[in-house]
């Protein structure tokens, strides 16, 4: 027994403990990215059901063994239709924040020229003083400023704006009596590219239940791209905005251009 457990300990490689931190961060990431919403219910189904097969077949039932086999056997198909949003986000938080997200380091490790980064440029004071005007009023409205990842898909859904930001804009976009003022605008390099913009919302069964369909909207967008998401209550005028899938509710203009200036100066 001693000379088993020194061979193990023995072949225990440096690759091994890597191979190891490796699956447990993408765990990890994975559990972060279900936790709260309906896929980890599903996940839970899904590995007592694995259980169970290795129950069965444990006991050597060989006819119910068989069927669960079968579901069994294609399971990786089965998992890929019911986590597609999940995968998804998990691909875009791969490709966002891991290697493949490090912009420079792709560079220089596939590019011969040396290239300048993009710079985001937004008119935070505009911004930031409509919402304020906005919630002064009680004037329902939800921005979304894109980051890196193309939100185009989103924006067909609305009417073509391509303007400049100006908090008159803004404001007329989303005042009452306004066509534009059911939906969303979308900001691209200080340009509003698109106004009355359909967004996913989220499937969080936590989302708060007194917040509407604009916050929900809003955290979905974040869900599903690295966008910055405004969002200002027609109810009670108060301000909130979501990044990554957590919403951060009822902060001051003050705070709001903060957030905004750590995101995108």
């Amino acid at each position: 027994m001693t000379e088993m457990a020194a061979y193990l300990f023995i072949t225990f490689r440096w690759l091994d403990a890597l191979d190891i931190l490796l699956v447990s961060f993408l765990l990890y990431q994975l559990y972060h990215i279900v936790r709260g919403t309906v896929a980890i219910n599903i996940f839970a189904g899904i590995l007592s059901f694995y259980l169970l097969w290795l129950f069965v077949k444990a006991l050597n039932m060989q006819l119910l063994g068989s069927i669960l086999g079968q579901f069994i056997g294609v399971g990786v198909i089965a998992l890929i239709v019911v986590f597609q949003q999940e995968i998804r986000r998990f691909l875009l938080l791969v490709g966002t924040k891991g290697i493949l997200g490090n912009k420079n380091l792709t560079r220089e490790i596939f590019s011969f020229t040396k290239t300048v980064k993009p710079q985001r440029k937004i008119d935070i004071a505009s911004i930031v003083k409509a919402c304020k005007n906005m919630s002064e009023t009680n004037t329902g409205a939800i921005l979304i400023i894109a980051k890196d990842t193309d939100i185009r898909f989103y924006t067909s859904t609305g009417e073509p704006i391509n303007a400049k930001v100006s908090p008159r804009l803004i404001e007329s976009i989303f005042f009452k009596n306004s066509p534009l003022h059911d939906g969303a605008i979308v900001i691209t390099n200080n340009m509003i590219t698109a106004a009355r913009c359909v967004l996913p919302v989220t499937e969080n069964e936590n989302f708060p239940a007194a917040l509407g369909m604009r916050h929900r909207a809003a955290v979905g967008i974040t869900e599903h791209s690295d966008a910055f998401a405004i969002v200002v209550s027609e109810q009670t005028g108060e301000i909130a905005y979501a990044l990554e899938g957590e919403l951060t509710p009822n902060v001051s203009p003050e705070q709001l251009r903060i957030a905004l200036e750590k995101e995108f100066s």
